[in-house]
Formats: structure tokens, sequence, C-alpha cells
């Protein structure tokens, strides 16, 4: 099964980095978020990887002409620089093929059982199946009393009841015929339409994940990677 990852966006929240390179670029540690999420998917034997670039492309052209991941298949793909998430995937539909395919955003990591993932999209028989996570809270927590004494404080506690859509997402062919063009963004009418027509399921996820949109988010992931206490370290 081919991986495909979304590398071409501005990144616009992360300026302080992406000023000078694609948001799958930015370290952590010393490695790209890029890098961490293909060893994580070559973990449970994923090896062909497909990367859809737009901005500033050339960085991770070279990246990737300097640095092989052993047993991984790299092969990027410019997709345009304005292109949006749906258009990316519509542009290499050719290459895909009309197998199934995983496809996951270049900013976010995870500990999600992708063998599981796999399996429960197989079962469900949908078109698309997704990752649902509940967000990490960006800010402390805390449970007031009537008398204005805090009763309760977490500090940046997972939500307990919101689902959001975390990526990894397991796909078929079929998902090209609800995308028309390069402006069409995957989390709007193509998961609309597949929502009415109840091929759209969602794979529940308990545990780790975490986006990168901003250099608090950076920083939160470089420290628990140099911690040594990475939940999507499997090598």
């Amino acid at each position: 099964m081919k991986v495909l990852i979304l590398c071409g966006g501005l990144g616009t929240r992360l300026a302080e980095e992406t000023i000078t390179k694609p948001k799958p670029m930015v370290k952590i540690g010393t490695k790209p978020i890029l890098w961490h999420l293909i060893k994580y998917f070559n973990y449970y034997g994923l090896k062909d990887f497909i990367l859809a670039t737009g901005y500033k492309s050339n960085i991770i052209n070279d990246y990737f002409k300097k640095n092989s991941i052993r047993d991984c298949n790299v092969k990027i793909y410019f997709t345009g620089k304005n292109t949006l998430t749906g258009g990316r995937i519509l542009r290499l539909k050719k290459i895909l093929g009309d197998n199934d395919f995983i496809a996951t955003y270049g900013d976010g990591l995870s500990n999600v059982d992708i063998k599981k993932l796999i399996k429960f999209h197989k079962k469900k028989k949908g078109i698309v199946t997704l990752t649902a996570v509940r967000p990490p809270v960006r800010f402390g927590e805390i449970k007031i009393s009537s008398a204005n004494k805090v009763f309760d404080f977490k500090e940046k506690p997972q939500a307990t009841h919101n689902w959001i859509n975390g990526g990894f997402f397991v796909m078929k062919k079929e998902i090209f015929e609800f995308i028309k063009n390069d402006n069409t963004v995957l989390e709007k009418e193509p998961f609309e339409k597949l929502t009415k027509i109840k091929k759209l399921y969602a794979y529940r996820h308990f545990k780790f994940w975490q986006c990168m949109d901003t250099l608090r988010e950076k920083k939160y992931l470089n420290k628990i990677w140099s911690n040594g206490n990475a939940p999507w370290k499997k090598w």
C-alpha cells in the first residue's frame, strides 16, 4: 500500500520556521518531521512513499537527494504551489493507481496503529476512513467554584468530548470522483458528500496525536523527543 504525504502547504502559522522552508522540513530533534512520519509508517512495513510538494518544493527535493531512508522508496511530485489538499490528491491519480492508499498531512505525529486502521477500513468498506482524535487543549484548563476558588487544574489536558480529523486516512480510488480540481479542499465538499452517502468512516484513536501548527507545538514535540518519550518512535 502506498503512502501519500501532503507536503505543499504554506505553513503561515509557523512563520518563524516556514519563511525559509516548507513545514514538513521543520526539524524535530535533528530530523525533519517528514522523516519522522516516513520512519513511523515504515515500522508497519510500508515502503512506498509519495510526497505531494508545493511551497519551497526544492528543499524537499534536495534533502532526499542527499538523505535516503533505509527500506523506503520515496518519490516526490510537485503538485502546484497554490493547489489545495483535494487537488494535490487528484493530481496524483495515475501515480496512486487503483489500490487503496494511505494519505496524511506532513505536519502531525501520532502513535495510531496503522495495521488496525487498515483493518478497520477494509471491514467498513467505505471510501475514506479518517483517524478521529481528541485534540490537546492549547492552554491549561481550570475549574472554578462559586466562591472563585480553583478546585481543579490540568496543564494542557486532552479534550474529553470533541473529536477532530487527525489525518492518517485510508482511501479507495473512488475518492477521485469527489474531487473537481486544484481548488478542491478535501475536508470540505468531498468529505461532506461522502458523509451524506455514508461512505466516510472514523477510526477513533484515543492515544497520542499532535499537530505542529505553531512554534509552541513545535517546541512541545521537540521536548518530548529530546526527553526520550516520543510515543511515535517505534524504530
